[in-house]
């Protein structure tokens, strides 16, 4: 009995948070209208989630939590890819400016965003390759990734304010951050 509740446990940490933004990306979809949702939330979860993959290359945590962040990374490529597609029509990147440097995470294309991830896969293998061995480097990996996935509400905050609305932002979410937080 305890084996079937252990394995049902991790199988809902493994699909339960990616399952969480299911609903945003349906009513993107139902709309048509990305307006109200913050894409800055995918990057903080691809980067974050990346990370934790190579933290796990050194410090081997749960299966669970390692298929966890695998479909998260596959749920946030898929959410951006319908944010780009039904990006607003008043938005940095279609008027031609942004205040961030290099762009950066407003760029036009899906294509532009793997790129950059592709590049950032790139680079940690090449980090952890040098300095893997080194348990500093992989604390700091950990590090990294905790502390930049709870910077996750942050761009979605900015975003609701500079709106002075929560359209689009789905309570759903909200309610799965706040779950995960307290499951945690």
């Amino acid at each position: 009995m305890s084996s079937w509740i252990s394995t049902a446990a991790s199988v809902g940490m493994a699909v339960g948070p990616p399952l969480v933004y299911a609903d945003q990306a349906y009513s993107i979809l139902r709309k048509k209208d990305a307006t109200g949702f913050s894409r800055d939330v995918c990057a903080i979860l691809l980067i974050a989630n990346i990370t934790r993959c190579f933290f796990w290359l050194g410090d081997h945590f749960e299966f669970a939590l390692l298929f966890q962040s695998v479909f998260m990374i596959l749920a946030q490529l898929a959410l951006l890819y319908i944010c780009i597609l039904y990006r607003p029509r008043i938005s940095p990147e279609n008027l031609g400016g942004s205040s961030r440097s290099f762009s950066f995470w407003q760029w036009q294309t899906y294509t532009q965003h793997v790129e950059f991830l592709a590049g950032l896969i790139l680079l940690e293998a090449i980090l952890y390759l040098i300095l893997g061995r080194f348990k500093t480097y992989v604390v700091v990996l950990g590090f990294v990734a905790m502390g930049l996935e709870s910077t996750l509400p942050i761009p979605q905050l900015i975003s609701n304010y500079k709106q002075h609305s929560l359209y689009g932002f789905r309570m759903s979410t909200l309610i799965g951050w706040a779950g995960g937080d307290a499951f945690k």
